[in-house]
């Protein structure tokens, strides 16, 4: 047996690459788990958990960037290069600008968002519930992970007047000693408490080789670059960055079911993270395949060596310290290990692992289905897969299709290709 090519063997363009579409997954995540909850409790219901899910995490995963990239000041620059890194925020499909005024001072404004996009259709009242009830807080939230006086407010935002309004909508960040020091929200704590939360992946640059240090940066304590793409990054931050990307993820996912549990209990909870992951998984797998040329879908040319190299990308199964994931390849299967890992011993949290170990592989066959529906996935053993090839093609779940309906399904990065 062959493993596919590990991100060590991948080139500094591929992997910053590579963390984009990390960044853009994490923010469809949201895509695949939201309609779940309005069909089974409505559109108020689903507006206060996303509230939870999301301040549940992001202040966790906004200081672990600061600490990994070495840019934590506490000042409004800060803020921003967090917002740069955020699966919230990924580059372009929510296309943040940013103006740094002073320390305590600036704007961010939006020339493109796609969750707008995504959420307009539906009509004023979802556009009020996300641009209004759900970011007040949660900005609040992201923005205290840094300086805990900080307030973002806004300038403009949708629904828009008139409805081409440009940008789509426009915020102030500021820091005063004036304003009320405002606590770290409570649905954090489990989040915090968690395995994930305190693993460590830095420094970056252990193991690397010289030339993969020298071809890029290896922090972020240069000023603010308002147009960042990854690749002014080194290929071994770039390493580091993909797999901090997936702890983003899988802090999001933890949060998600810790919200739900808490209103409607556990057998909610899991059912719905078990159709979060099968959506998104899915639609990852599909983006993942044309990101890096590993066949087209079909079944003469995707190839059981595409499946293979995609499930190993898989930022479901990342990073490495956390999930133990083996992909290897043989002439007619591929095969799938999940072994012993910190993220099978996460106590009172369900996750997309947990519920893989347990049994629950709709979100794994999926993830296969994704890169070809001609490919199938088997159950052999506990933790133990297999992936053929077969002569039909399985049906579109409906999961999956579900998530398609974002405009991220089919978004194309461009910003990248000027980057020198």
């Amino acid at each position: 047996m062959t493993a596919p090519r590990t991100l060590a063997e991948f080139t500094h363009d591929e992997l910053a690459r590579l963390v984009r579409e990390y960044l853009l997954a994490g923010q469809l995540m949201d895509r695949a788990g939201m309609p779940h909850l309005i069909g089974a409790y409505g559109r108020d219901e689903m507006t206060a958990i996303a509230i939870d899910e999301w301040m549940g995490a992001s202040p966790i995963y906004t200081r672990r960037m600061q600490q990994l990239l070495g840019f934590g000041r506490g000042d409004v620059e800060t803020i921003f290069k967090g917002m740069q890194f955020d699966i919230g925020a990924p580059p372009e499909f929510m296309d943040f600008r940013y103006r740094v005024i002073d320390a305590n001072h600036g704007e961010f404004w939006l020339d493109h968002c796609g969750a707008l996009m995504d959420v307009e259709p539906m009509g004023e009242d979802y556009v009020h519930a996300m641009c209004h009830t759900i970011e007040d807080p949660t900005f609040d939230a992201t923005a205290i992970a840094t300086n805990r006086r900080a307030q973002v407010r806004p300038i403009h935002r949708p629904p828009r007047e008139p409805a081409d309004r440009q940008p789509h909508c426009h915020w102030t960040v500021t820091i005063d000693d004036a304003h009320p020091e405002l606590p770290l929200p409570e649905v954090m704590a489990p989040v915090q408490a968690t395995r994930l939360a305190a693993l460590e992946l830095g420094p970056i640059g252990r193991g690397a080789t010289d030339a993969e240090v020298a071809d890029g940066w290896n922090d972020y304590t240069a000023p603010l670059d308002p147009d960042l793409v990854t690749e002014r990054f080194s290929t071994a931050a770039l390493r580091v960055l993909a797999e901090e990307v997936c702890v983003q993820q899988h802090l999001l996912v933890m949060s998600f079911g810790a919200a739900i549990e808490r209103r409607h209990g556990t057998e909610d909870a899991v059912a719905v993270v078990d159709r979060q992951f099968t959506g998104i998984a899915g639609l990852t797998s599909q983006r993942l395949r044309d990101a890096f040329a590993a066949g087209d879908g079909s079944r003469s040319g995707t190839t059981l060596a595409d499946v293979a190299q995609v499930l190993d990308l898989h930022p479901a199964f990342r990073p490495r310290a956390y999930v133990d994931w083996r992909v290897t390849l043989a002439d007619d299967h591929v095969g799938l290990v999940l072994g012993d890992c910190p993220a099978r011993h996460e106590r009172g949290m369900e996750t997309w692992i947990s519920r893989l170990a347990d049994g629950h592989d709709d979100g794994l066959a999926a993830a296969v289905e994704g890169v070809t529906p001609y490919a199938r996935l088997e159950r052999t053993g506990p933790s133990r897969w297999s992936v053929t090839m077969a002569d039909e093609p399985a049906p579109d779940r409906s999961e999956v299709a579900l998530t398609r309906f974002s405009t991220g399904a089919t978004f194309v990065f461009i910003r990248y290709r000027g980057a020198q």
